[in-house]
């Protein structure tokens, strides 16, 4: 990493935007955007949902450090439009964050490349055998929208009737829906920073599950990290995230959602190529854990932008 902030040049932090993330998104991006002008880096804001691409073009920025959440920012159409601006960026290329941000295609890679994933299925209409679909799940599960983070869209459901309402839900962030076996256990997260795994973090809620109001609003949720695992279990969590963060060819920086059953079993969630960089944000948490201020962990993810695509 470069120890002089000047060597980065002009820095665009492009956040806001326009998904149903905007919100958390801006606080990501004012967090960033405020430790990257401590540490001495000329860096302004760029939001485009009020922003042209033009714009940026003309602004002489020299690298983009990309803390839009969700579609338009996650999904590699904004990391495409960078290379063709010939612009250097933070995070995964066009495949990996396209592929990172699609659960469904994800679920497929986990299970092509033989990594611990939920049993699931996948719905593109409320025309469904509901009861039936249940049934094949062991009776409880979890319904998400194909491409959307910070559980937006997501709801538990354990009777034919949840399950119906659930997916007519998620049907309004997306078309394809992934209804995937509710595992009770522990959830965690590893961070990824540079290829190197930072310390598992556990989160604990007393709500049904890690939702936006567990991940934003409550001042309920436990964060424990490192988390309070054996050695062998913090071993094995983080060879898996790092090997799903590889299959879906994320790079950079990112964060891998992993559950713990009661039988000590893990499975994967999903892979986060732009995790949230909130003052709850769990990246930051890892890092910490590891040594690494906020300041030093922005400017880590600054240093990867200047490699070559």
């Amino acid at each position: 990493m470069s120890s002089n902030p000047n060597a980065f040049g002009k820095v665009a932090v492009m956040f806001g935007g326009t998904s149903a993330e905007r919100e958390v998104s801006l606080r990501s991006g004012n967090a960033v955007l405020k430790a990257l002008q401590a540490g001495g880096v000329d860096a302004f804001a760029f939001d485009p949902q009020s922003q042209s691409l033009a714009e940026l073009a003309e602004s002489g920025a020299q690298r983009v450090f990309i803390v839009l959440h969700g579609r338009g920012g996650e999904d590699g159409s904004m990391q495409g439009a960078l290379q063709q601006l010939q612009l250097p960026y933070t995070g995964s290329g066009v495949l990996g964050s396209a592929l990172a941000m699609d659960k469904i295609r994800c679920k497929w890679l986990f299970q092509a490349q033989q990594l611990p994933t939920a049993p699931f299925a996948v719905v593109h209409s409320n025309d469904t055998d509901f009861a039936g679909l249940l049934a094949g799940l062991g009776g409880k599960v979890m319904v998400k929208p194909a491409n959307e983070g910070s559980s937006i869209g997501m709801s538990a459901a354990s009777t034919a009737e949840e399950l119906e309402q659930a997916i007519h839900a998620a049907l309004k962030y997306d078309t394809e829906i992934l209804v995937e076996r509710w595992i009770n256990g522990r959830e965690f997260t590893v961070a990824i920073l540079n290829g190197e795994v930072l310390p598992v973090v556990e989160m604990r809620t007393p709500r049904a599950f890690y939702d936006y109001e567990a991940k934003y609003q409550a001042n309920s949720t436990e964060y424990l990290c490192p988390a309070p695992l054996s050695a062998e279990q913090t071993a094995a969590m983080q060879h898996t995230a790092l090997k799903a963060f590889n299959a879906v060819g994320a790079s950079g920086w990112g964060r891998v959602d992993i559950m713990l059953d009661q039988s000590g079993q893990h499975y994967l969630l999903e892979v986060n190529t732009v995790p949230g960089m909130t003052e709850k944000s769990l990246v930051p948490m890892a890092a910490k854990a590891a040594g690494l201020s906020f300041n030093d962990l922005v400017l880590a993810i600054l240093a990867q932008a200047q490699e070559a695509r």
